[in-house]
C-alpha cells in the first residue's frame, strides 16, 4: 500500500469520524429543548429538512424557525441513534441512521416511544461537514404504556 493510499484511508476515516460528530451535536440540540439555532447551524444556507409526517423546512433560517416551535410540541426528547452508514465522496457524503427515541407529546402529555430512519446528505463548508439534505421516515410513534404492537402509529 503506497503512502497515498494510505493517506486516502486515513481522511476517510477521519470524515466519517466528523459526519458522526455532527450527527451527535444534532441530537444534543435536538435533546437541549430543540435549541433552534444550533440546530440550523448545521446546515447549510440551501438545506432540507424533511420529517415526513413530522413536516418539512427549506433553507436554514425555515428549519431554525421550525424548531422554534419543537420544544412546544415535544417538551421532553432522547434521540438515540445508531447503526450508521456513512459513504464518502469527496467533499460530499451520504449516510442512513436508524433513530431510537423516546419523547413527551404536549398534547395530553403523553410518554412516547418512536422509531425511524433518517437518510441524509452532507457537504463541506470550509472544512466543515454540514447536512444538505435530512429525510426522517418514521417507523412507529406509540404510547409508553401501549407499545408499538398494541398502538403502531400515534
Amino acid at each position: 500500500m503506497s503512502l497515498e493510499d494510505l493517506e486516502r484511508r486515513i481522511k476517510n476515516l477521519e470524515d466519517i469520524e466528523e459526519i458522526k460528530a455532527l450527527k451527535a451535536r444534532y441530537c444534543a440540540y435536538c435533546d437541549d429543548s430543540y435549541d433552534a439555532e444550533g440546530i440550523a447551524g448545521l446546515f447549510t444556507e440551501d438545506a432540507v429538512w424533511d420529517g415526513g409526517i413530522r413536516g418539512r423546512a427549506d433553507g436554514r433560517q425555515a428549519i431554525q424557525d421550525f424548531f422554534v416551535q419543537a420544544s412546544q410540541r415535544l417538551p421532553f426528547a432522547i434521540h438515540m441513534v445508531m447503526n450508521p452508514i456513512i459513504q464518502v465522496d469527496g467533499d460530499r457524503a451520504t449516510g442512513m441512521w436508524y433513530l431510537f427515541q423516546t419523547c413527551t407529546y404536549a398534547e395530553g402529555n403523553r410518554a412516547v416511544w418512536g422509531s425511524g430512519r433518517y437518510d441524509e446528505e452532507y457537504v463541506r463548508v470550509d472544512g466543515q461537514w454540514k447536512f444538505q439534505h435530512l429525510k426522517l421516515t418514521s417507523n412507529f410513534w406509540t404510547p409508553f404504556d401501549e407499545g408499538w404492537a398494541k398502538t403502531p402509529f400515534a
